[in-house]
């Protein structure tokens, strides 16, 4: 009997709340709709940490940041940790990259130490085949775009130049132009043209990732899709008044705020046209899933595929005057995820959306045990998702979500808020009403997601509040404790030989 076949999509900076099916008053996005009509929604679901490649090294190892460590774009994944790649290729399979897992590679498993993958963190994580990788300057895309007839120049930077024949004027900021490229060479369609290419070859029992970078920075759109959403039609950013008030809120916040790149704009025409092309993006994205679903349907694979849909993180977007992917709040962190699971088992649940916390630590648990592994490595953190997609709930499910987000500058010393670079990280502990952010040096927060959901107000020191700060502590604490790397903590020699515990919870 054949292997079933396996679809991971990952897309970039993907904000949960930005799907139509979970009622986005602009946002339209039909074919993630068709997906989630297919299988399950989980609309709770949150990345463990950011940027992309500590995300990403959450999401394909199931180990939360504490654990594997690969807190920075830069900073090595240990090699001696398993992930769903190479448990992938244990099972049979030759797992194939389109796109990127933004890996920065262990150091010690180089003889050369100058080898060019020792310069750079945008690496490929072990264990996948490269179907197609596409690091910036992105150039295996440039080369499509000059067989095309595009003149890019020398760097990705030309080829997302604004098409001159387009200005910003009143109504319009500056990335509503749109790039000089069609919505057909862009590099969206490119990665999805080179994926279903492999596939339309590829036997049966085929396991593919793929990576989409939009709508990811450089906020530039295709002729087809940047003007589809008005600037003015968008809402102003969750914030305070102004970026000095969001700053006095904490030590953290009048940090990050004084770095521009970070810092959203001051301008309101330019803060709602980066919305606007941000929304085009997504549905740039979109276009490129339904063609995929399409291939899927057509090529009679609907019925033997599992198609898994999550992200690495969100996207501040101007809310709390913040731009990027950083610090606590839910808008760097809470992200889609959707599974499709075309077996039978799965028809009940068809079209329904699960609100339990969910965790980007689950999914490698989730694609290994529908490939029919009895025992997680031991290394996981998360617990898989199918009896969800069964509709068979557990009993113990979690009532949290936790993430960590690591602010370390190895090449500034001293750090710039007089901190010792272990000191420089933050973890969060959120329930469905409070939500508690730890820093080892600096202040506290505690937010009352009931009185405050948008989150701007710190009730840490409020006497009323004080219970709620225990327990909050408490929760982080039993956390911390509970999923400390195990390494060979379950292992025992004994007179007849070695005993492996499998007594965590699946």
């Amino acid at each position: 009997m054949p292997r079933p076949n396996v679809l991971f999509i990952t897309v970039d900076q993907w904000r949960a709340e930005c799907l139509s099916s979970a009622g986005h008053p602009i946002v339209q996005t039909p074919n993630l709709d068709r997906l989630a009509a297919r299988g399950v929604r989980f609309s709770q679901h949150f990345a463990n940490c950011a940027p992309c490649g500590p995300s990403r090294a959450s999401l394909l190892t199931g180990q939360y940041l504490m654990n594997h460590r690969s807190g920075l774009n830069g900073t090595p994944l240990d090699d001696r940790f398993t992930n769903i790649a190479r448990e992938a290729r244990l099972l049979g399979y030759d797992p194939v990259l389109f796109g990127y897992t933004d890996t920065s590679l262990d150091p010690r498993t180089f003889d050369d130490p100058n080898d060019p993958k020792l310069r750079t963190y945008e690496g490929v994580l072990p264990g996948f085949s490269e179907g197609l990788t596409m690091p910036e300057p992105f150039v295996p895309w440039l080369e499509h775009l000059r067989a095309n007839g595009y003149e890019v120049g020398d760097g990705h930077e030309a080829a997302f130049a604004p098409d001159p024949a387009f200005a910003a004027d009143d109504a319009h900021g500056s990335t509503w132009a749109p790039a000089t490229f069609s919505a057909e060479h862009s590099i969206s369609a490119f990665l999805t043209d080179t994926m279903l290419a492999h596939l339309a070859g590829a036997d049966d029992g085929w396991f593919v990732h793929a990576s989409y970078l939009r709508p990811h920075r450089p906020w530039r759109a295709t002729r087809a899709h940047h003007d589809r959403y008005g600037a003015a039609d968008m809402p102003m950013p969750n914030r305070l008044p102004t970026s000095w008030d969001e700053a006095a809120r904490h030590p953290f916040l009048s940090s990050v705020l004084r770095l521009d790149f970070v810092r959203a704009q001051e301008d309101e025409r330019e803060q709602r046209q980066n919305m606007a092309t941000y929304f085009a993006l997504m549905n740039e994205v979109d276009d490129e899933i339904g063609r995929v679903l399409d291939w899927l349907d057509t090529s009679g694979h609907r019925d033997d595929t599992l198609v898994v849909l999550t992200c690495d993180h969100g996207e501040q977007l101007g809310d709390h005057w913040l731009q990027e992917k950083l610090g606590w709040f839910d808008e760097s962190y809470r992200i889609p995820l959707i599974i499709s699971d075309p077996r039978a088992e799965a028809d009940a649940t068809r079209g329904t959306v699960v609100d339990a916390f969910t965790e980007n630590v689950d999914v490698m648990p989730t694609l290994l045990d529908w490939l029919g592994v009895d025992e997680l490595p031991l290394q996981c953190d998360g617990r898989s998702l199918l009896p969800f997609v069964h509709g068979d709930a557990p009993q113990d499910w979690r009532d949290e979500v936790r993430w960590e987000f690591d602010f370390r500058i190895p090449q500034l010393r001293p750090h710039p808020m007089g901190m010792r670079m272990d000191q420089a990280n933050l973890s969060v502990v959120r329930t469905a009403d409070r939500k508690y952010v730890h820093f080892p040096t600096l202040p506290m927060v505690l937010e009352d997601l009931v009185e405050d959901p948008q989150e701007r107000r710190d009730v840490s020191t409020e006497a009323h509040y004080r219970d709620d700060v225990v327990a909050m502590k408490d929760r982080m604490l039993n956390w911390r404790i509970e999923h400390a790397e195990r390494g060979l903590g379950s292992l025992m020699l004994t007179g007849a030989g070695v005993y492996e515990g499998r007594d965590w919870p699946r």
